[in-house]
């Protein structure tokens, strides 16, 4: 897990380097069939992923994004009308057959299908219009890492094609650098402050939200401690209630038009009396983690979670796990 986290950035370049051509022919597509909703389908890290891309969309582009439950094909044998749709299907190995029984379904319906994945032979590409390969080799480790974080760059280079957005495609152009000063920043104090304690909450909000809660999961698989991820804003809505003195919260905020409200939220629940850290500058009580800026709203969640990968093997190994191998889990899972 360390060498597939240190390996980021340089996973990134090569993809960026590599998939121009798809992205291209993708981007060309979706502009000239204009749909009107996009549907994801996903489970696990990957629906993580797509959750990021659901707010990217819909920040860029203004469309509503929805994620589809792969069981409505798979176990309900149910077709959608998703002919004025286009469809993104991500799974690092591209074989669970509810993924691309969903793929297969919003294709025979006349959705645009596209399938990210780091497997170019697999049925879910077979199942799709246009795969988008990540390139990323071979990841050992259990708990995915590069391959979320460049599921997430091919879905941003898409949305920056797709919308025209030049600032973003800028930015998802430098990631490799970002992601390269991110993977840097020492979250060890974290570590320590975590002993003793097996349960926590994760906050963000918009595509941070998305990254918090794919460190909730990596909480769960590496260490065993039941992490639950919530909005900054939802986490009043009765969660807050469970947070008694010394009670840990990790909230991710990126510097985007929700860094205030997510940093104030920790810096409250600091003075409730919570373990709370924030990776924001923002004055308060909640004790400040290092980030990595990377000049766009849409691209700084993605630095925070690459951040946060390293720091999460780290607190593995200092509880005892192997964060390669958590027990009771496969690489590959394939659900119907």
């Amino acid at each position: 897990m360390r060498q597939e986290v240190e390996a980021i950035p340089g996973v990134v370049a090569n993809f960026l380097d590599q998939s121009r051509p798809v992205l291209d022919a993708a981007a060309a597509a979706l502009r000239e069939r204009n749909p009107l909703l996009v549907a994801t389908v996903a489970r696990g890290s990957s629906d993580h992923a797509s959750s990021y891309l659901k707010y990217a969309i819909e920040l860029t582009l203004g469309l509503p994004v929805a994620s589809i439950g792969p069981s409505i094909a798979s176990i309900y044998g149910k077709d959608l009308k998703l002919d004025r749709c286009a469809a993104i299907a991500i799974s690092q190995s591209g074989k669970s057959p509810d993924i691309v029984g969903m793929t297969q379904s919003a294709r025979r319906s006349g959705a645009t299908t596209i399938a990210i994945t780091n497997t170019a032979g697999s049925p879910l590409a077979d199942a799709s219009d246009f795969t988008i390969d990540l390139h990323a080799g071979l990841e050992k480790s259990v708990a995915a890492t590069k391959t979320f974080a460049t599921s997430v760059v091919a879905g941003l280079a898409l949305i920056a094609r797709w919308s025209g957005d030049d600032a973003l495609a800028a930015a998802v152009n430098d990631l490799p650098n970002s992601l390269a000063r991110a993977v840097a920043c020492d979250w060890s104090e974290l570590i320590g402050a975590l002993d003793g304690h097996n349960a926590l909450y994760v906050l963000g909000r918009g595509p941070g939200f998305a990254i918090a809660s794919e460190a909730a999961l990596k909480f769960k698989e590496t260490c065993n401690i039941q992490a639950e991820a919530y909005s900054a804003a939802e986490v009043m809505h009765g969660p807050v209630a469970i947070v008694t003195p010394g009670y840990p919260v990790l909230s991710l905020a990126a510097r985007d038009a929700a860094e205030a409200s997510v940093a104030d939220m920790a810096h409250k629940l600091a003075g409730q009396g919570a373990l709370s850290f924030v990776t924001s500058d923002r004055p308060g009580g909640a004790r400040a983690l290092p980030f990595a800026a990377t000049g766009h709203p849409l691209t700084d969640p993605l630095a925070l979670i690459v951040s946060f990968y390293g720091f999460v093997e780290k607190l593995s190994l200092h509880r005892g796990f192997n964060p390669d191998v958590p027990p009771a889990l496969k690489k590959v899972t394939e659900t119907l």
